[in-house]
């Protein structure tokens, strides 16, 4: 077997964009063995795709010795390929094990590296000048560095993604054909749609249920559930990582911004809105997923959705996604049988 190792340890939308380079690994290495080494607690997910043979959980905790020891461990695996999808003091410190300068100098392994372009980041959120591709779609991002080993096709059909089996149970009467899953929440408050628009979204779709997929401090969902409690579900933190993707890849649509669950859409090829706003970095690929934004000279502004807004409306970017346009969007793509 060729064996590869991939490196992203974090975070949720990343490794999930990342996992697309599956595809690409097994196009041209169907005999391939893939590893992958990612943060305890989002490590859980990767086991939905059952062609990664192991999954090497770090536990933050541990520090810089539990690292060091991961390390060693991975050493003794001889991978062929090293991609360091990451690009951080962790994956620099795996590389230094794995990889010494000296062995750097063979043929095997065969290492690459997703560069952080940190200079046209510099450019893009300091001097305003863009020199990413527009719109920046992170999973081609992963994809490039594998052509340097002529891995270029990542075209797949994959559907055999793995859930519990008790997960089908569970949430049987969670979904129908009338549900629409909506993702209020986001890490950074300024790339999430204000509130009183998910609220006016749900009025707009009177023959529609919802149920909502978030943490548990987003308390803010139950004011959202408030506007039509009959007709709306909200299980902000009453779902794992896993059970959350599940619910996602079984969705009829998925409305959400710049989040982990709306790659997780892409990745399953679920139909999706994305409500994309200040972020610059997390547009989606798949022809399913409808992307809506505004016009505005400032977008994007932000990596991840920290900053300020510089507009007199603050979050006009998300504040003039109209949610009267956004039900007609979903009325499209879930006409009425």
């Amino acid at each position: 077997m060729t064996k590869f190792l991939i490196i992203r340890f974090s975070s949720i939308g990343d490794i999930i964009q990342c996992m697309n380079v599956i595809n690409g690994i097994y196009n041209h290495f169907p005999d391939a063995e893939i590893h992958w080494i990612a943060r305890a607690d989002m490590a859980s997910f990767l086991h939905m795709d059952k062609r990664i043979h192991r999954v090497w959980a770090f536990d933050k905790k541990s520090g810089l010795k539990g690292l060091i020891q991961m390390a060693k461990e991975l050493k003794k695996e001889k991978f062929d390929y090293i991609y360091d999808a990451h690009s951080n003091i962790r994956s620099n410190i795996l590389k230094a094990i794995i990889l010494p300068p000296l062995r750097q100098l063979s043929s095997r392994p065969h290492y690459t590296l997703r560069s952080k372009e940190r200079w046209n980041r510099f450019l893009l959120f300091k001097l305003r000048i863009n020199h990413f591709d527009k719109p920046f779609r992170g999973i081609v991002s992963y994809q490039k560095p594998l052509t340097a080993w002529g891995i270029t096709d990542f075209s797949s059909t994959y559907t055999d993604w793995q859930f519990p089996k008790e997960f089908e149970q569970r949430f049987q009467e969670t979904i129908s054909s009338r549900t629409i899953t909506l993702v209020p929440s986001a890490n950074w408050e300024m790339k999430r749609w204000p509130v009183c628009h998910w609220q006016e979204l749900i009025r707009q779709l009177p023959e529609f249920h919802f149920i909502i997929l978030a943490g548990p401090s987003d308390t803010f969902c139950e004011t959202i559930k408030e506007t039509a409690p009959d007709r709306v579900i909200n299980l902000s933190g009453k779902t794992s990582l896993l059970e959350s993707c599940f619910l996602v890849k079984n969705s009829r649509l998925v409305i959400s911004a710049d989040t982990g669950f709306l790659h997780a859409a892409d990745l399953f090829s679920t139909k999706a809105i994305a409500l994309m706003g200040p972020t610059a970095f997390g547009f989606p690929t798949g022809k399913h997923v409808e992307i809506m934004g505004t016009d505005l000279p400032c977008r994007p502004c932000t990596k991840d959705g920290r900053g300020k807004c510089k507009q007199n409306v603050w979050q006009k970017c998300m504040v003039d996604i109209h949610p009267q346009e956004v039900a007609r969007l979903a009325r499209q793509l879930l006409p009425c049988p």
